[in-house]
């Protein structure tokens, strides 16, 4: 049973800080990448960032020079640096994860189950 579990979501006021961190568990073999996604209210859920092959990076226009993904192989983690916060920022952040585990043949993805973001002041 593979599970993302994600944490460090909060208030933050507008050009402040937040670190997200999401923690891959269960029998995992392979991690092809990692990321982040959000849902502000009434919107649809966009990309924000990912990561794969531990190094490999993409960002969201509107957070690029703001955000700073990486992730930590041995410890299935991926984490989420936010400087600069805006209140175009809130929103619901979901971790994403595509995976090969026990069972399994293919690549599956898997969704956490969120941790909210407010920017405000």
């Amino acid at each position: 049973q593979v599970q993302l579990v994600e944490s460090g979501g909060g208030m933050a006021q507008p050009g402040g800080s937040l670190k997200l961190s999401c923690i891959a568990s269960g029998m995992i073999f392979s991690i092809n990448s990692m990321g982040w996604y959000r849902q502000a209210p009434g919107q649809q859920r966009e990309l924000v960032a990912t990561v794969i092959s531990g190094s490999t990076t993409n960002y969201a226009d509107s957070v690029k020079g703001r955000f700073t993904i990486s992730r930590d192989i041995a410890k299935k983690t991926v984490y989420l640096q936010m400087n600069s916060l805006k209140p175009d920022d809130t929103g619901v952040y979901y971790c994403n994860a595509e995976l090969k585990s026990r069972g399994y043949r293919d690549w599956n993805t898997y969704w956490g189950q969120g941790t909210q973001v407010t920017v405000s002041t």
